[in-house]
Protein backbone atom coordinates (compact mmCIF):
# COMPACT_ATOMS: atom_id res chain seq x y z
CA UNK A 1 0.00 0.00 0.00
CA UNK A 2 1.63 3.83 -0.60
CA UNK A 3 1.84 6.09 1.58
CA UNK A 4 -1.12 8.34 0.46
CA UNK A 5 -3.44 5.97 0.06
CA UNK A 6 -2.58 4.84 3.76
CA UNK A 7 -2.80 8.32 5.05
CA UNK A 8 -6.15 8.85 3.34
CA UNK A 9 -7.63 5.10 5.00
CA UNK A 10 -6.05 6.44 8.23
CA UNK A 11 -8.09 9.62 7.73
CA UNK A 12 -11.42 8.07 6.97
CA UNK A 13 -11.10 5.44 9.97
CA UNK A 14 -10.41 9.00 12.22
CA UNK A 15 -13.65 10.38 10.79
CA UNK A 16 -16.18 7.59 10.69
CA UNK A 17 -14.52 6.66 14.83
CA UNK A 18 -15.19 11.05 15.25
CA UNK A 19 -18.89 10.52 13.55
CA UNK A 20 -19.41 7.59 16.21
CA UNK A 21 -18.76 9.13 19.36
CA UNK A 22 -20.27 13.09 18.01
CA UNK A 23 -23.37 11.79 16.74
CA UNK A 24 -24.47 8.01 17.65
CA UNK A 25 -22.80 7.63 20.98
CA UNK A 26 -23.54 11.55 22.50
CA UNK A 27 -24.60 8.67 25.76
CA UNK A 28 -21.48 7.90 26.44
CA UNK A 29 -19.44 10.26 28.70
CA UNK A 30 -16.18 11.46 28.41
CA UNK A 31 -15.33 10.13 31.95
CA UNK A 32 -16.45 6.68 31.17
CA UNK A 33 -14.54 6.44 27.99
CA UNK A 34 -11.63 7.96 30.05
CA UNK A 35 -11.84 5.38 32.93
CA UNK A 36 -12.08 2.30 30.40
CA UNK A 37 -10.41 2.95 27.47
CA UNK A 38 -7.40 5.78 29.03
CA UNK A 39 -8.62 8.23 26.00
CA UNK A 40 -11.87 10.33 25.49
CA UNK A 41 -12.96 12.77 23.03
CA UNK A 42 -10.64 15.76 24.96
CA UNK A 43 -7.72 13.92 24.04
CA UNK A 44 -9.23 13.36 20.55
CA UNK A 45 -9.72 17.16 20.27
CA UNK A 46 -6.33 17.84 21.84
CA UNK A 47 -4.27 14.83 19.23
CA UNK A 48 -6.02 16.82 16.21
CA UNK A 49 -4.77 20.39 17.75
CA UNK A 50 -1.55 19.22 18.08
CA UNK A 51 -1.24 17.69 15.09
CA UNK A 52 -2.13 21.24 13.70
CA UNK A 53 0.94 23.06 15.83
CA UNK A 54 3.32 20.54 14.99
CA UNK A 55 2.40 21.77 10.78
CA UNK A 56 2.69 25.04 11.42
CA UNK A 57 -1.15 26.10 12.22
CA UNK A 58 -1.76 27.95 15.35
CA UNK A 59 -5.22 26.24 17.09
CA UNK A 60 -5.62 26.85 20.21
CA UNK A 61 -7.12 24.05 22.84
CA UNK A 62 -11.02 25.36 22.50
CA UNK A 63 -10.45 25.90 18.92
CA UNK A 64 -9.03 22.39 18.73
CA UNK A 65 -12.08 21.11 20.63
CA UNK A 66 -14.62 22.48 18.76
CA UNK A 67 -13.07 21.51 15.42
CA UNK A 68 -13.46 17.96 16.98
CA UNK A 69 -16.82 18.54 18.35
CA UNK A 70 -18.58 20.14 16.12
CA UNK A 71 -19.66 23.00 18.60
CA UNK A 72 -17.82 25.09 21.56
CA UNK A 73 -17.41 22.79 24.52
CA UNK A 74 -20.02 24.89 26.70
CA UNK A 75 -23.04 23.62 23.85
CA UNK A 76 -22.03 19.64 24.41
CA UNK A 77 -21.69 20.04 28.34
CA UNK A 78 -25.55 21.41 28.09
CA UNK A 79 -26.46 18.90 25.56
CA UNK A 80 -24.53 15.51 26.64
CA UNK A 81 -22.96 15.63 29.76
CA UNK A 82 -23.95 14.47 32.97
CA UNK A 83 -22.72 14.96 37.10
CA UNK A 84 -20.16 12.30 37.65
CA UNK A 85 -20.46 10.57 40.40
CA UNK A 86 -17.38 11.21 42.99
CA UNK A 87 -16.26 7.29 42.50
CA UNK A 88 -15.93 8.04 39.13
CA UNK A 89 -14.25 11.21 39.41
CA UNK A 90 -12.04 8.96 41.55
CA UNK A 91 -11.25 6.66 39.01
CA UNK A 92 -11.04 9.93 36.42
CA UNK A 93 -8.05 11.04 38.30
CA UNK A 94 -5.86 8.03 38.50
CA UNK A 95 -6.81 7.05 34.57
CA UNK A 96 -5.36 10.68 33.65
CA UNK A 97 -2.52 10.81 35.48
CA UNK A 98 -1.87 7.49 33.75
CA UNK A 99 -2.34 8.56 30.22
CA UNK A 100 -2.02 12.08 30.33
CA UNK A 101 -0.01 13.16 33.55
CA UNK A 102 -0.56 15.65 35.70
CA UNK A 103 -3.39 18.15 35.56
CA UNK A 104 -1.27 21.14 35.68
Amino acid sequence: MDDQTKIELEAAAFRALREHLMEKRTDVQNIDMMNLAGFCRNCLSRWYQEAANARGIEMTKEEGREAFYGMTMETWKSKYQTEASTEKQAEFKVAFEQNVGSES
